[in-house]
């Protein structure tokens, strides 16, 4: 966590790395998730000094996490594995599905 984080935002860390260890993730794993969730949650309310484009107009901490709850982790969104596509620049990806870009990143 940064340092000068509320203590709300502290709990919410300890919270998301603690249910993610019980689910079987890995101390350092369930680290980084919990960082980047509540990094992102900071971005979303003005909390932070800087924020990234994805972390302010994707979707939310919370809605993916219910969206994936169900029917287990499918991965990044169409929209950001088409972003790292344009990144790397990789030619054909405005006609490439979701399985084809994921092929063409090498995932």
């Amino acid at each position: 966590m940064p340092r000068g984080s509320s203590p709300k935002r502290e709990r919410q860390y300890e919270h998301i790395k603690e249910g993610l260890r019980e689910r079987g993730e890995s101390e350092e794993r369930a680290e980084e998730i919990a960082a980047r969730t509540v990094n992102k949650e900071r971005a979303r309310h003005g909390e932070s000094k800087t924020a990234s484009r994805s972390s302010t107009h994707d979707i939310s901490s919370a809605r993916r996490g219910g969206l994936h709850s169900h029917s287990g982790a499918k991965g990044p969104t169409y929209d950001q594995l088409y972003n790292e596509a344009r990144q790397r620049n990789i030619k054909g990806r405005s006609t490439m599905n979701k399985k084809q870009l994921e092929q063409a990143l090498g995932r």
